[in-house]
């Protein structure tokens, strides 16, 4: 087997041990969010990673905002202070204004433009991740991803293809910070996870560049996941790629997860996971509609999160939606 791209790191960013999975804190669920425009898609990500317990303990223990010397935007900043407003508030629903503020530091996001919740996420933990490095140049791909937000999110996927001239096995490594599910087809989030690590022909007949071989061959493909994540952030893509239409059947998803069939090592002890955020879109297509959430607050309860209202519900309620990305922690 010919491995790529798993070097360890010349320094840890933040250590792992420091990390607390469990609430430090347990209180009734903070306040709402108004929608300022068209701005429920950040809301919903905004009250997803807030209740995400290792990043809110690290976020309120202002260890962050004490040593950074950024000037300007930092997103972590900008995260620490909107996790405390919303938490220690006593109003029922506040305004996220910092956000809206340096919308256009964080990614091409407009107020008044409706704007799609996974992207947001992704641009958030980018800029998030962004925040973490500033300050520390020169520093090799590995040590980038030991930051606070690769620590809680991130995790790494195995590409091992497989020549089918020499049958030679190659194997290549790569960090995510959430998954891209395939929907088209599953009626559960576990058949979902199937499809993805079933092995696959290589798109195009000679499509692969085998180095024992020394030409393009056919090759087949089996993504898993090598390095399993703290938190899992799973996205069901709803965007039919043929009819921008919105892929609205139901996918089934659990309260607690195995993600050990979908791991490189498939044997070890079960890895079980649980349900903590969901975000629903409502809509006919991915453009517009309206996006909400439920999440579990640090009393163990579930809400459901909708701009300005909170309103407490049941797991039953969590689990029958038409979900569009999923958070699990370990």
């Amino acid at each position: 087997v010919i491995g790529k791209g798993m070097t360890p790191p010349e320094r840890i960013l933040f250590p792992p041990e420091k990390i607390c999975m469990d609430w430090r804190q347990k209180r009734r669920p903070g306040a709402g969010l108004y929608n300022l425009g068209s701005t429920c898609y950040l809301n919903v990500i905004l009250q997803c990673l807030t209740y995400t317990p290792p990043l809110a303990n690290y976020l309120l223990s202002r260890q962050h905002s004490r040593f950074c010397h950024q000037e300007g935007f930092c997103m972590m900043c900008i995260m620490e202070a909107h996790v405390r407003k919303v938490l220690y508030s006593s109003a029922s629903a506040i305004r996220p204004r910092a956000v809206i503020r340096d919308l256009k530091f964080i990614g091409e996001f407009k107020p008044d433009i409706p704007g799609d919740a996974y992207e947001f996420l992704r641009c958030t933990l980018s800029a998030m991740q962004r925040a973490c490095l500033s300050g520390s140049s020169d520093l090799d791909v590995s040590s980038q991803e030991t930051t606070i937000v690769h620590q809680i999110f991130g995790g790494y996927l195995r590409s091992r293809v497989t020549c089918l001239s020499c049958n030679t096995v190659f194997d290549f490594y790569k960090t995510f910070l959430d998954v891209l599910l395939k929907i088209k087809g599953a009626s559960s989030l576990t058949a979902a996870l199937e499809d993805f690590v079933t092995p696959k022909q290589m798109d195009g007949r000679k499509s692969f560049k085998c180095s024992k071989c020394k030409k393009k061959v056919a090759a087949s493909e089996m993504v898993t996941v090598h390095h399993a994540p703290r938190v899992l952030t799973v996205c069901l893509g709803r965007a039919d790629d043929q009819t921008s239409r919105k892929i609205s059947q139901v996918v089934e998803y659990p309260e607690y997860l195995d993600l050990r069939p979908y791991m490189s090592d498939t044997a070890a002890e079960p890895l079980l996971y649980s349900l903590y955020a969901v975000v629903v879109h409502t809509g006919p297509t991915c453009l517009g509609g309206h996006f909400f959430c439920y999440t579990k607050a640090s009393n163990g309860q579930w809400y459901k999160m909708n701009d300005v209202s909170v309103e407490s519900c049941d797991i039953h309620t969590v689990l029958g939606q038409q979900a569009y990305l999923l958070f699990y922690v370990r």
